[in-house]
């Protein structure tokens, strides 16, 4: 059942022999549970995609249809609502707050929509992704990669229809990165999770289910991915 549907999706900036394309007329569908990762270079467009899924932005044309909700339709405050609960981000630079603790942070995003948190859920989110141990540090105790797994935690706590992660790895060591990759895969197959990940590394690539390579605001390729198996993970 697909979760994403982008339909002729363009983004363009300036006028005439100015403008620039962004995104020029792509259209795509994610199923649900799938993991997909969108390749490409700087300036691609990878980017400027996945800020129109999560709703960051407004297409100049076509649509984003996340679990049957035609994104553009909503007016900017119904959109941030749908944004809340609806899509997890996992950004390069986790953007923790600082003053919150590990628990503190995963559920903020419940708490602003004045929800009550999944315990269970919450539990075995913890669990899986090692920081049981942890749920009472500052960020500013953790390493790297634990802070990418709080921010993973955080994205995945509303039990969103879909997770875009923007380069998720960026600001890891090449292990630390091959750890929280098999986290994103691992969640992906246990909780059903649609993610859409962009990078610019073909191997980081290879983790998701289906690869995805944009060139020039296009898709110009998509392929199977060889996928990344593994259970050992480190606290």
């Amino acid at each position: 059942m697909p979760i994403l549907q982008i339909d002729h999706l363009k983004k363009y900036y300036g006028k005439g022999n100015m403008t620039v394309k962004a995104l020029d007329d792509v259209s795509l569908t994610v199923e649900q549970g799938e993991f997909v990762a969108i390749v490409g270079t700087s300036g691609s467009g990878k980017s400027t995609l996945l800020h129109m899924l999560g709703g960051l932005d407004r297409a100049t044309e076509g649509k984003v249809i996340v679990d049957g909700n035609d994104i553009f339709a909503m007016n900017d405050e119904n959109l941030t609502i749908f944004r809340r609960r609806s899509v997890g981000f996992v950004f390069q630079s986790y953007n923790l707050i600082p003053i919150l603790n590990v628990y503190e942070n995963m559920v903020l995003p419940i708490e602003l929509d004045g929800a009550t948190a999944d315990q269970e859920y919450l539990e075995l989110l913890i669990s899986t992704l090692g920081l049981k141990e942890k749920v009472h540090n500052l960020p500013s105790n953790l390493s790297g990669g634990q802070q990418q797994r709080v921010a993973i935690a955080r994205a995945l706590a509303t039990k969103p229809s879909i997770v875009l992660a923007d380069e998720p790895t960026g600001n890891l060591d090449s292990k630390t990165s091959q750890e929280v990759l098999i986290l994103l895969k691992q969640l992906s197959e246990k909780f059903n999770q649609t993610i859409v990940m962009i990078t610019h590394n073909e191997e980081i690539a290879q983790t998701a289910d289906r690869i995805i390579r944009i060139e020039d605001g296009r898709i110009v390729n998509e392929s199977e991915a060889a996928g990344v198996r593994g259970s050992g993970v480190r606290s």
